[in-house]
């Protein structure tokens, strides 16, 4: 994460909107030969307190979760790369600005009778997103095969503890040349959903 404090003026509760539509990141906990990371999906309750995910039971750190340990989940946004010819100002150098916001706190285990209600309640929030097709449910599989799924993998709650947002959109930048920057963002822009990049960094 960035460490100029301006880059880190969102609110707690635009990070968590954030977190919430985006659904999506890197685990992240200290193992006993260094870092074990995943990509996961996942669900964040309505408080932002807490967040629901299942891993592959062969996933190291499912193994590793013996009991509660330290957790973070990076989420990231649209990105991209920042010329300094796009400033149309001299003496500039090269940056890269993105969204990021991470989750820190205490990764636990649940009984695994929970897995099915956490796989439902996953699979709705995507489904539900891609109306008007018919949403895909766990009854809709047959029972010994979806009893067999399940114990392949294992339900999972991360209870938050912090919250940091990075918005870096050229923020410390004068408007005009922020705002030029940001046409070429968009035209000619390196990175993921740069478009999406551009149009924030106009709202900054």
């Amino acid at each position: 994460m960035h460490p100029n404090p301006i880059f880190h003026t969102e609110a707690e509760d635009r990070n968590i909107a954030f977190v919430r539509e985006r659904a999506f990141g890197v685990l992240a906990v200290n193992g006993e030969d260094g870092p074990m990371m995943s990509h996961i999906p996942f669900l964040i309750d309505e408080r932002g307190a807490q967040v629901d995910l299942h891993l592959v039971r062969s996933n190291p750190i499912a193994r590793a979760l013996k009991a509660p340990m330290k957790a973070k989940i990076a989420v990231s946004g649209a990105d991209g790369y920042i010329s300094p010819d796009w400033y149309g100002v001299d003496d500039q150098v090269p940056t890269w600005n993105y969204i990021a916001v991470h989750l820190t706190g205490t990764l636990e285990r649940l009984p695994q009778e929970q897995m099915r209600d956490m796989l439902d309640r996953q699979s709705k929030h995507f489904e539900d997103q891609l109306l008007p097709k018919i949403p895909w449910k766990t009854d809709k599989m047959t029972p010994e095969v979806l009893d067999k799924m399940m114990r392949q993998i294992v339900p999972c709650r991360m209870t938050i503890e912090a919250v940091d947002g990075t918005w870096k959109l050229n923020q410390n930048k004068p408007d005009e040349v922020r705002l030029r920057a940001s046409d070429y963002v968009d035209a000619y822009g390196i990175g993921q959903e740069t478009r999406i990049l551009a149009a924030l960094m106009r709202g900054a």
